[in-house]
């Protein structure tokens, strides 16, 4: 399937080119386009009467013999029949070209006196205007071509851009699409083998799971009082299209299922999970009694979560250790940690019912929606609202 580059790239840079690599790009795509029996670069022996390549197409195909080898004779004798046909080629590395100018190297071309021209192929790495195009046309058809041909930059990227041309492209802009579809597929099965693992041994239990940056080498020493900011416990969630989703924390919160109203103690994270590297935080504690005091005063109908999760790209998972370690046994994860994000590439709050909240007629999911928070928590134990 052809790619369309503007979509996905930026435009070839086919001005970079010395001017003679142009021309020999310009051939190359052209070996192809007909059954030639000679294909000269003649512009690169300095006097080229206003062409840089000239061709013979064989025109009695079916029965011609294959096109010669250009180290063969070059005046070995055509098979007997139709006579070749005699193409030019130009070719003008040039970021814009006039319709004026262009007549002028129209008009530079020169035939000998039994040369009958059959074709003319003009390339260029600008865009064509449509004046231009027309008035190139126009020059063919005066002097009695049977076919014409004008490439701009556009025509060009879709030749280029043609699987059959990838060695092209690879050769003179160092892009290949076959190498890229060949790295996307295996970016993608290292995704699905991912999601396999994880859904064997992360998934299938309810266990913490501890996310480290692989290059984390200070692991697992931390400064004594102190969280680390290269790896952390987090409860699995699910999979999805977010990759692996994991609850960071959660907060008690109150909510009235019937007019969307809420509040939450969202300063303080109930669920604070014990492990190697937890901190002991005495105001904490004493919040944490606070916010679950006033949780527990609620009507039963009315207790609901506060609950915060990220979710961990497939692609940015590099290993998965099921084994552990001495100071965490469980499912270790390798991603990388930004310094604000932590492994985390996007990230979630919403409000859940208590189980044994007894509003069947309700979802158990809601909105946190800012503008119907009200004040049902000590101020302590919340987040300003920005």
């Amino acid at each position: 399937m052809n790619a369309t580059p503007t979509r996905t790239y930026n435009p070839l840079p086919f001005t970079d080119l010395e001017p003679k690599r142009f021309e020999d790009l310009v051939r190359q795509l052209i070996y192809e386009f007909r059954p030639w029996r000679r294909l000269e670069a003649t512009g690169r022996s300095g006097s080229d009467d206003g062409f840089d390549a000239r061709a013979l197409e064989i025109v009695d195909a079916v029965n011609a013999t294959p096109a010669l080898d250009q180290d063969e004779i070059e005046d070995e004798a055509a098979e007997p029949g139709i006579p070749d046909r005699l193409w030019l080629i130009q070719c003008k590395r040039e970021r814009k070209i006039t319709p004026a100018k262009l007549k002028g190297y129209l008009t530079e071309i020169r035939l000998g006196p039994e040369e009958k021209l059959h074709g003319i192929i003009f390339a260029a790495a600008s865009d064509f205007s449509k004046a231009a195009r027309d008035a190139f046309y126009a020059w063919c058809r005066d002097q009695g071509l049977s076919e014409a041909l004008i490439w701009g930059k556009g025509e060009l990227e879709d030749q280029l851009y043609q699987p059959k041309n990838d060695n092209l492209l690879f050769a003179y802009f160092g892009i290949s699409l076959t190498i890229r579809r060949r790295s996307q597929a295996t970016q993608i099965r290292a995704e699905i083998a991912t999601k396999r693992k994880l859904k064997k041994t992360v998934m299938s239990s309810s266990a913490d799971v501890l996310v480290r940056d692989p290059l984390a080498e200070e692991y697992p020493h931390v400064k004594e009082g102190e969280r680390p900011t290269k790896w952390g416990v987090f409860a699995p969630e699910t999979l999805s299209h977010n990759g692996l989703e994991m609850s960071i924390s959660w907060s008690y919160a109150f909510l009235d299922p019937d007019t969307g109203e809420w509040d939450a103690a969202d300063g303080v994270p109930a669920m604070r999970r014990h492990h190697h590297w937890r901190v002991e935080d005495t105001q904490l504690d004493e919040l944490d009694y606070v916010a679950r005091a006033t949780w527990d005063a609620l009507p039963e109908e009315n207790r609901a979560w506060l609950k915060f999760s990220g979710g961990i790209r497939l692609r940015d998972i590099v290993a998965i250790d099921d084994l552990g370690d001495d100071l965490f046994e469980g499912v270790h994860i390798y991603a990388p940690f930004s310094p604000m994000n932590g492994p985390f590439s996007c990230f979630w709050r919403w409000l859940e019912l208590s189980p044994y909240s007894k509003r069947h007629d309700v979802p158990k999911l809601f909105h946190n929606d800012p503008s119907k928070r009200i004040d049902r928590f000590h101020a302590r134990t919340k987040k300003t609202i920005a």
